[in-house]
Parts: C-alpha cells; structure tokens; sequence
C-alpha cells in the first residue's frame, strides 16, 4: 500500500488566471489626449502668432510712410503681407551698400563726430553701438560658450554665457585671469547678473547656446542631449589643455606636498 500523500493536479492552461494590467479610466485617458494635443499645438500656435505679430508691427508703420502712388496695396484688392518687412530688408541694405563707399562712411564719422559731443545722446549711442558690434560680429566670442560655475556658493551650480575675456581695470585689481559670464534667470533671460570669474573655476561645457538657453527657460526641463564628452575646465571646448571633469575627484590637486 502507498502512504504517500497523492500529488495535487497541476493547473490546467486554462484554468491560470493571468494577472491583467489596471485599464485607465476614461478620464484619465481624455486627460492624456488633451495634454499631447497642447504639446502639439502650443508651440506650433504661439510660434505663428508670435511671428505674425512681428510682421504686422513693421507692416503697419512702415506701409504708412509709403506714398499712395506707390503703394501696391492702393491698387489690389488684397494688402500685401509682409511688404513693410521686405522694404524694412530692403532699406538695410542700401544702407549697409551706401556706408561701404567713402562718402558714406565720411557721413558715418561725421554724424558720430556730432553726436559724440552730445553730453546724454553720446552715452546711449556708445553703448548701443558697442552691445550690436559685439553681438553682430562674425568674429565674436560673446554669448557662444557655455559654462558652468559654483554660485551663489561651493557645491551649487547655475548655467553661465561667456561675453568675453575681463579686461581694464577689473583685470588689474583681479590677481588671476578672469572672464565675464552672463549669469541668466530663469525663466526670463533677458535679465540676470553680470560675474567675473576666474578662468580657471569655469567648466565649459559642450552645448550649443541654444540648448543652454532652452535649458535655462524650462527650468531644468528640457535637457541637453547627451554627447558622451566630459567638460572642460578653465579652457575653451576644443583644446587639449587642461581637461579637467567636473565630477573626476582623482584630477584634483593633491593636498599631501610632493616629495
């Protein structure tokens, strides 16, 4: 006789019960529809309205000055969209042609000649006239480095823009070489703080400015892609000098002296 217990049956296929995955509700998915169809159309939508506005707002004060008899729109039956942009196009670049003669730029010197003697006007064009030459000028380093700083204090970190090398006076007082970055808030960016910061606690990172402004305007929220290159300290990207990566505590001085 067989004292062993008898085996119990195994289960059938059929009889397993597969656990299923919880169904979203139907409001959560009209949820998900609706947030998927504001990522699609917001950008898409105030990307139009905002370049439609530009359009309009040069369109409507520079058509004006249009004499009637010359103005396409007198004759259509339709306005012309976009025609004060392209005389606005149009107009710099007859100036731009005019100035590279020499009668133009004797007008151009003698025009800053006048306005330099201007005590509140000479100011206001100097400044001006320096912030586009620096912007505009394909040979121009300002605001096409991306770094990386401590600030307001050690182990806290912001995103920076390079404006170019310290110089004058700050960089005499200033025992070691320094540079100015342009430190912007978040997530206005127009505005922000103006540093100068030694060369060499600045990480330049390899993004391109416009990802590091994106960054900036989401708040954290819109990440740079990941190029597997480490940032370099104290040097532009690019060089092979003084590589130093940012988390690499084994690239830090060592505090015990050399033998």
């Amino acid at each position: 006789m067989d004292d062993r217990e008898p085996k119990e049956p195994l289960p059938r296929m059929h009889d397993t019960v597969i656990p299923k995955a919880p169904e979203r509700s139907f409001l959560a998915r009209l949820r998900g529809y609706l947030i998927a169809g504001i990522l699609v159309t917001a950008p898409l939508t105030i990307t139009v309205y905002l370049t439609i506005s530009i359009i309009n707002f040069i369109d409507f004060r520079v058509v004006r000055l249009i004499p009637p008899q010359y103005n396409p729109n007198e004759y259509l039956p339709f306005s012309v969209p976009g025609l004060g942009v392209i005389l606005m196009v149009l107009f710099l670049i007859g100036v731009g042609m005019l100035t590279a003669n020499f009668f133009g730029r004797f007008f151009v010197r003698m025009s800053e000649y006048f306005l330099d003697r201007m005590p509140i006007v000479r100011s206001l064009y100097g400044a001006t006239k320096q912030i586009f030459e620096t912007v505009l000028a394909h040979q121009s380093q300002a605001f096409r480095e991306v770094v990386l700083i401590e600030y307001p204090r050690k182990g806290i970190w912001v995103i920076g823009f390079i404006t170019g090398p310290t110089k004058g006076q700050i960089q005499d007082l200033t025992e070691q070489e320094t540079v100015n970055v342009f430190l912007p808030t978040t997530p206005n960016p127009t505005s922000g703080f103006l540093l100068f910061v030694p060369r060499e606690d600045v990480y330049f990172l390899d993004m391109t400015v416009e990802e590091g402004l994106k960054l900036v305007v989401s708040a954290g929220i819109i990440n740079p892609p990941e190029r597997g290159k480490k940032a370099i300290k104290g040097t532009a990207k690019g060089t092979a000098k003084g590589k130093v990566p940012v988390n690499d505590s084994s690239n830090k001085p060592d505090a015990s002296p050399e033998a």
